[in-house]
């Protein structure tokens, strides 16, 4: 058995160079490939057939797989179905995030079959009902890891919602399952999102975030655990980061950027939350003093409730 991870450039050369060698690897058994662009996703700028040839090869001759990562590729419904046909005894890990050749329906051929697989990476049209329930059969093994990644692909496709009744079915099969998800949205694309109950464990909103979906977040999140806001709209967050401290009793991890939050929300966000609170990571310029709190009295009141000596981070100066 082997273990293969080939590193590509941003250059379609080196990609093209990565196939070239899958291909011949045709008395060769691979455990685990890992196929990873350190830039831009080269591995799309290789002839599509290329890529499948080559994919097909590793998966015709490797009977034993349990981890596959492809990432940005232009890996295909078909290809997949080839994995399954050869694998499906022994994969337990596949990561396929921004891959736009691959249909639900080919995601859910997966889950059907290989219900060794412990842990998926995704993006979120490919999440259906359907694949969440596949998911939670009485034949498929716990789920560890989901990991959803939700950005806008096409500038006319809606985001569809997935049902409450699926994510519960998902919490009864595999009660200790992690759901990661990674959101890259505008405010207004919001609408689907947060509305029912979600079993998510860890949330990163990579652009703006409303004081709105916020609130959402600490009425329908209950299994919480990480939180991370890179902006939001120029409105404090007082409230909704209370509100997530009362609600999500699991939170333990909390991050903010480009945020703004009154000093007195923020102590009482902290003293809610207690020593459960392991990591605190929150610029100094997101504080704001209030009639209660100055920064200095903040970062005192800050590290007593937290039970170690804690700073804000600070904006690195030239």
């Amino acid at each position: 058995m082997f273990v293969r991870t080939w590193q590509v450039d941003s250059s379609a050369e080196s990609a093209e160079a990565a196939c070239d060698i899958l291909s011949q690897l045709v008395n060769c058994s691979l455990k685990t490939l890992g196929l990873i662009s350190t830039a831009r996703p080269s591995f799309m700028e290789v002839p599509k057939s290329h890529f499948i040839s080559a994919l097909t090869v590793v998966f015709v001759n490797s009977k034993s797989l349990s981890s596959l990562e492809i990432d940005d590729t232009p890996v295909d419904d078909p290809s997949l179905k080839v994995l399954v046909a050869n694998n499906r005894d022994t994969l337990k890990l596949l990561k396929m995030s921004s891959c736009p050749h691959v249909t639900p329906a080919g995601i859910l051929c997966v889950a059907d079959q290989c219900h060794g697989l412990r842990e998926l990476a995704l993006n979120y049209h490919l999440l259906s009902d359907d694949l969440l329930l596949a998911l939670s059969s009485e034949k498929h093994v716990h789920l560890e890891h989901l990991r959803v990644q939700v950005v806008r692909e096409n500038p006319g496709r809606h985001f569809h919602a997935i049902k409450k009744s699926s994510w519960d079915a998902v919490v009864r099969h595999s009660p200790e399952f992690n759901l990661v998800m990674y959101f890259f949205l505008y405010e207004d694309e919001f609408v689907p999102f947060f509305s029912e109950e979600v079993p998510v464990t860890e949330l990163y909103f990579g652009l703006s975030v409303s004081k709105e979906v916020l609130g959402r977040v600490g009425l329908h999140c209950p299994r919480l655990a990480e939180l991370l806001v890179c902006a939001n709209s120029p409105r404090p967050l007082d409230e909704e980061l209370v509100g997530i401290a009362e609600r999500c009793p699991r939170l333990s991890a909390v991050a903010l950027g480009e945020c703004e939050v009154s000093c007195g929300a923020f102590v009482e966000f902290v003293k809610t939350c207690g020593r459960r609170l392991s990591q605190l990571s929150i610029m100094e310029e997101v504080l704001i003093p209030d009639h209660k709190y100055s920064l200095d009295e903040t970062h005192w009141e800050v590290s007593k409730h937290l039970g170690w000596v804690w700073f804000p981070d600070m904006m690195p100066t030239c």
